[in-house]
């Protein structure tokens, strides 16, 4: 696996560097996350025709009604994902672009991440494996039933709002993982639910914005 993306491709160190100080700016500490963000390419996984857009923190459209999220969001959750601690086995729900993926696998020991959608599975599969990311699998399937063959996972990410926290996803956490989400329809917030030897823990975090979790693969 390569651990670093050298900053591949078109964007100049001062964009990137830019887009790290306005994520200090907004709270985000954990230096992991941070150099993370600064190596994953994100103009790789937008669209060309806004490829200049690509570090401004500003979520953008992927098309098929999906959006790359906005750059502090994908921060914002690993640092709550990763507590300050290395990640083992991590799954994402909702793979879209493979953005998040990408920033995960600089992270985490095994990324596995899922697309109910196939040509976005197809784009971020070739993506991924463009950028040599060899700890990621991605997999067509429908996200809401988890993958249990591969559980238990030390953290698990969303990146669609669920109405109701998922039962069958946090089962599948790992004694000691964390899950982090949305949750709500009209009004979505950022929940943080940890597992321990006694049960789970549930921690509202903040308003956010994302797209619905839907059911079924297209």
């Amino acid at each position: 696996m390569s651990k670093s993306l050298n900053g591949i491709g078109m964007t100049s160190q001062r964009t990137r560097a830019r887009l790290i100080e306005r994520l200090r700016e907004q709270g985000i500490k954990d230096e992991a996350v941070l150099a993370a963000m600064f190596e994953a390419p994100r103009h790789l996984f937008v669209d060309e025709a806004l490829a200049s857009r690509a570090y401004d923190d500003v979520s953008l459209p992927i098309n098929y009604n999906q959006t790359i999220s906005q750059p502090y969001i994908v921060a914002r959750m690993t640092e709550v994902l990763r507590a300050g601690a290395p990640l083992g086995r991590v799954l994402e729900v909702g793979t879209g672009c493979g953005y998040q993926a990408a920033v995960l696998a600089q992270l985490a020991r095994e990324v596995y991440t899922m697309e109910r959608i196939k040509p976005l599975y197809e784009r971020a599969r070739k993506q991924l494996s463009d950028l040599k990311l060899r700890n990621v699998s991605v997999r067509y399937a429908d996200g809401s039933a988890g993958l249990p063959e591969t559980a238990p996972f030390d953290g698990i990410i969303m990146a669609a709002a669920a109405p109701t926290l998922s039962q069958v996803l946090r089962e599948q956490l790992a004694v000691g993982g964390r899950m982090v989400l949305p949750v709500g329809t009209q009004e979505q917030w950022l929940y943080l639910i940890e597992r321990d030897a006694r049960g789970f823990r549930e921690t509202r975090l903040e308003p956010v914005k994302f797209v619905p979790l839907l059911i079924g693969k297209a």
